[in-house]
């Protein structure tokens, strides 16, 4: 059946009259002349992240290095402490492994000499006597002391010294008189190398020199201390 013009017509006008009042009502909406526009050009969340993302970190961060520092630097002052702890006792533990060894070092040397000169009934006396004061004067503990603690240098020296002692009372055992030349050179090496040693060691320990005095022959008390 033929479409009526009439009725084709009506429709037309009644679209056309749609379309124009939601147009209107746009209008009435966003302004007379106004485009529809989306709210965020495009690409701009994407321009600002990065701004939004440093805002979010940087509070985070700072309370991450705060907790850091905090942490590490308690950890860091103990262990500065520990080591000033360390080298103190270090340094206690050298200065009684030193005075040990002087003092055993001058008793020794005083006791061999009253030996020598003490009058024994026999040459075999006598050097049973001098080999048993060695013996058990503590020297040879004293010594390995000293090898395990002091420093090289010091050892060297102290090690002189011990050989020193050594050769004075094999010289008494083999029945050098005291007094003699020979022994007089025996103590002159013992007290040059106890001076070097003695300078060595407070050298060691941090203390200023000493201006020292030194007898070949320990005749006294006085000259054994300045030795």
């Amino acid at each position: 059946m033929p479409d009526d013009p009439a009725i084709s017509k009506s429709a037309e006008c009644g679209v056309s009259a749609y379309v124009q009042a939601d147009a209107a009502e746009s209008s009435d909406l966003i302004g007379p002349g106004a485009q529809v526009r989306p709210r965020h050009p495009p690409g701009a969340a994407v321009a600002a992240w990065p701004k939004l993302a440093r805002m979010d970190w940087l509070p985070l961060l700072s309370t991450l290095v705060g907790a850091a520092i905090g942490v590490v630097a308690p950890l860091i002052a103990d262990r500065n402490r520990w080591k000033r702890e360390d080298a103190k006792e270090g340094l206690r533990l050298r200065l009684d492994v030193y005075t040990q060894y002087t003092t055993t070092v001058k008793v020794l040397g005083e006791t061999l000499r009253a030996l020598a000169e003490r009058e024994h009934s026999s040459d075999g006396e006598r050097a049973l006597a001098l080999r048993a004061a060695f013996r058990e004067s503590g020297i040879a503990i004293a010594s390995e002391r000293m090898w395990l603690i002091a420093p090289q240098p010091v050892v060297k020296a102290s090690n002189s010294v011990f050989h020193c002692l050594r050769s004075i009372c094999d010289g008494y055992v083999d029945g050098t008189a005291a007094g003699s030349p020979e022994d007089r050179a025996r103590w002159e090496a013992r007290g040059k190398a106890a001076a070097e040693m003695r300078k060595l060691m407070r050298e060691d320990l941090g203390v200023g020199p000493l201006t020292e005095r030194h007898s070949p022959l320990l005749d006294d008390q006085s000259d054994l201390t300045a030795q």
